[in-house]
């Protein structure tokens, strides 16, 4: 048995399971967690300070770049700690509230990350497609103003997601057979008729990040059609080298969010064990790379951080 509210007839507190059927190998499965998510936090933090000190990359890509970078500082944040604290400590508890809270700024960041990713395929449009005008498209004010309406669509499309579930009957169990507490796992611990909520998590999908995948598909179409109408190999190579990083940071990112997304609603014969560990992986191994990709095939950047480091060990 568990404890209930009584006005909402929602329990007072979850018990996350983890990763189901390797509970007894959670201490081990820590030890590549916790190292990502310190590689995640050190690569992040030092891209935001190389990007801030040095002017020359107060460019659009990289800007957006920093932007993807918090949210991804926020992402781990977020759920890292306590995934921790269950492999651990095997503390499992999580108070419904803080459960909701947690669920929101994951689905809320993660939108967010996408639409930063968007952000940066239509700098790489403007640059390749239209170079003369890139500076006079792409001007500060239009940066953060596409900053602020990539912030804002995440907060505000996803904000119902709480009160969805705010309101409804957790009658089954408490347990979430999960390391994080997210949309369709709670969900499926409903008792009501959630058709109508499931659609709404649907259509924003859509709306967001399949919108967002679509957008930087055509983007891509078109970038392509301008490089191979260029007059020589070397410049077609040397125009496609420059989206190398971002379309690394791409795969990264939409490979395993379509699979958590897909199996979620479709892949019923999926072992949960695997569905569980891949959906951890989408939370953890885009923000350990991001600032690795770009720091591997950036060459400022890359210079900018081994002078850091040199200047630490002196």
């Amino acid at each position: 048995m568990f404890n209930y509210n009584r006005t909402n007839l929602h329990p007072t507190t979850f018990l996350l399971l983890g990763i189901p059927g390797l509970e007894a190998v959670h201490v081990w499965i820590s030890i590549p967690f916790c190292l990502v998510y310190i590689v995640s936090l050190m690569g992040n933090v030092a891209l935001l300070f190389i990007v801030k000190t040095d002017h020359k990359l107060h460019e659009p890509m990289y800007l957006f770049l920093c932007m993807l970078s918090v949210a991804d500082l926020m992402l781990t944040s977020s759920t890292l700690p306590k995934i921790l604290s269950l492999f651990w400590f095997n503390y499992r508890e999580i108070y419904f509230e803080a459960c909701l809270t947690q669920m929101y700024l994951i689905h809320s960041l993660s939108t967010m990350e996408s639409g930063f990713i968007l952000a940066m395929a239509f700098d790489r449009y403007v640059a390749i497609c239209h170079p003369l005008r890139h500076s006079t498209i792409l001007t500060p004010a239009v940066m953060v103003g596409l900053g602020l309406v990539i912030v804002f669509r995440g907060a505000i499309l996803l904000s119902p997601h709480p009160f969805l579930l705010r309101w409804l009957s957790y009658c089954r169990t408490n347990v979430i057979p999960h390391t994080y507490c997210e949309f369709m796992a709670l969900i499926k611990l409903v008792c009501a008729e959630t058709k109508i909520r499931r659609a709404y998590s649907l259509i924003v999908a859509f709306l967001t990040g399949g919108l967002d995948f679509i957008l930087i598909i055509c983007s891509y179409v078109l970038i392509l059609l301008t490089v191979f109408n260029l007059p020589t190999k070397a410049a077609r190579l040397k125009t496609l080298s420059t989206c190398v990083s971002h379309v690394w940071v791409i795969l990264v990112f939409y490979t395993p969010a379509f699979f958590s997304f897909l199996a979620h609603r479709f892949g019923h014969h999926i072992a949960p064990h695997i569905h569980i560990f891949i959906a951890n992986v989408y939370l953890l191994i885009p923000p350990m790379m991001n600032p690795i990709i770009y720091g591997v095939k950036t060459k400022r950047i890359r210079e900018r951080f081994f002078k850091f480091l040199t200047i630490k060990c002196v």
